[in-house]
């Protein structure tokens, strides 16, 4: 994974770097939702 926001103060990075981290994995466990939705609708 590639940091593309560098900043001076560490803090402010690190509270980019999780805000990032969770909004990746929010969107993940959507995309996984939303094609286990399809995945049943196309089975039945």
């Amino acid at each position: 994974m590639s940091t593309e926001i560098v900043t001076p103060d560490p803090q402010q990075t690190y509270s980019d770097q999780t805000v990032q981290s969770e909004q990746g994995l929010l969107l993940a466990v959507l995309v996984m939702v939303v094609l286990g939705v399809l995945g049943v609708f196309l089975v039945s």
